[in-house]
């Protein structure tokens, strides 16, 4: 089985901000955190790590996908915004 790093939405170490409180229901940001978690198997991605016995652990994958997917959306944002001033 592969191994992922521990992730704690709580901790508040390199940012002073608890994912847990800051996200809010009703949000793009909640939806996307709560499809990946929820609605979306990623399990494919444990098929790829090799990891379970040696090596480091790997990022969550659905960390990753958030990220890139929070990404996406905000240059699809200032894109959006830009298009409309011209």
């Amino acid at each position: 089985m592969a191994r992922y790093k521990e992730d704690d939405y709580s901790q508040g170490k390199f940012i002073p901000i608890h994912f847990d409180r800051q996200i809010l229901p009703g949000t793009f940001e909640y939806s996307l955190h709560y499809l990946i978690d929820n609605e979306i198997d990623l399990s494919l991605f444990d098929l790829r790590y090799r990891n379970d016995e040696t090596g480091a652990p790997a990022y969550d994958p659905a960390i990753l996908l958030k990220i890139i997917l929070y990404a996406y959306s905000l240059s699809g944002l200032e894109h959006e915004h830009n298009h409309r001033k011209e």
